[in-house]
């Protein structure tokens, strides 16, 4: 007996098939604009985590340049002539 007799037979609903996955069921941020509410916030978490990296990589920059290279004598800082 296949599924669909016997899901019938004991008087279940039909099984569906949905492809769609639940980013697709979120509401749409406008009708005309293909981004849903869900991506929004997705994009936003990311943006800012994105954002923190940068930052992060910017300090671990500046001491290298200003510590880490005149320390080990990479080069000279302009201001120190």
């Amino acid at each position: 007996m296949g599924e669909a007799k016997r899901r019938k037979s004991l008087g279940l609903a039909p099984k569906k098939n949905n492809p769609k996955s639940k980013s697709d069921e979120s509401p749409r941020l406008f009708e005309w604009l293909p981004f849903t509410i869900k991506q929004r916030d997705t994009l936003l978490k990311l943006s800012i985590r994105a954002s923190w990296y940068g930052i992060v990589g910017l300090i671990i920059l500046w001491v290298v340049v200003r510590f880490i290279g005149p320390a080990a004598g990479w080069w000279t800082p302009a201001d120190s002539l």
